[in-house]
């Protein structure tokens, strides 16, 4: 009944940079979510910084024109201790939203505070945290998971504005994040750090 109420999506995560950007793809409907593409789009090669935004853009409209997103789900501005590289990742960020906006597509930003929280349920857990929670939500094999975290950033970005279409959430009377991980056995009650919440996930999973 649910699946019938809730509309389907298709969701666009980008985690952006200059030299690797992440992206993700993934297909919603109801509280079914499947993974249709996810890696990482390298341009490091390239020595000029405005050639590697351009490649960036037009590697993200094939992707809009590919799959057609409903969404582009983005990683907001964050403060970084290097004005440079603050401004570089600000110059990718408006790349990608250039991107979806010269293709009609909505565009949703998250804190990475906020997608980490979605994901973990700690807002400061590690990328290493958060790549291994969406391992186990989504079964990728060891084989399969990249060896670069910009692709798992940028799935967790889109698994994050998932959740915030309270799909899963509704789930027999799940009210919130914990309620659902419990339900789901990701999560131990007794666990509270995000160390052991990780370490009884793998457990879990084995």
């Amino acid at each position: 009944m649910l699946d019938k109420l809730v509309k389907e999506h298709i969701i666009l995560g980008i985690d952006p940079g200059t030299l690797y950007m992440g992206y993700a793809l993934l297909h919603t409907y109801g509280s079914k979510v499947d993974i249709l593409d996810f890696g990482v789009y390298d341009v490091h090669k390239l020595e000029d910084q405005y050639a590697r935004l351009q490649r960036e853009f037009f590697f993200l409209q094939e992707l809009i024109d590919k799959y057609h997103p409903s969404i582009l789900a983005i990683e907001s501005q964050f403060v970084d201790k290097n004005p440079q590289t603050m401004i570089k990742i600000v110059h990718a960020q408006g790349v990608a939203i250039a991107a979806a906006l010269s293709k009609d597509v909505p565009i949703q930003e998250y804190s990475p505070m906020k997608i980490k929280m979605a994901i973990t349920g700690n807002g400061h857990a590690s990328k290493e945290q958060v790549a291994g929670m969406l391992q186990h939500f989504f079964h990728i094999s060891e084989d399969a998971m990249p060896k670069k975290m910009d692709a798992t950033d940028a799935l967790g970005i889109a698994y994050c504005h998932y959740l915030q279409l309270g799909t899963p959430l509704r789930e027999k009377g799940a009210k919130d994040w914990t309620t659902f991980a419990k339900k789901r056995g990701l999560i131990e009650k007794q666990t509270s750090t995000p160390n052991e919440r990780l370490r009884a996930m793998l457990h879990n999973k084995k």
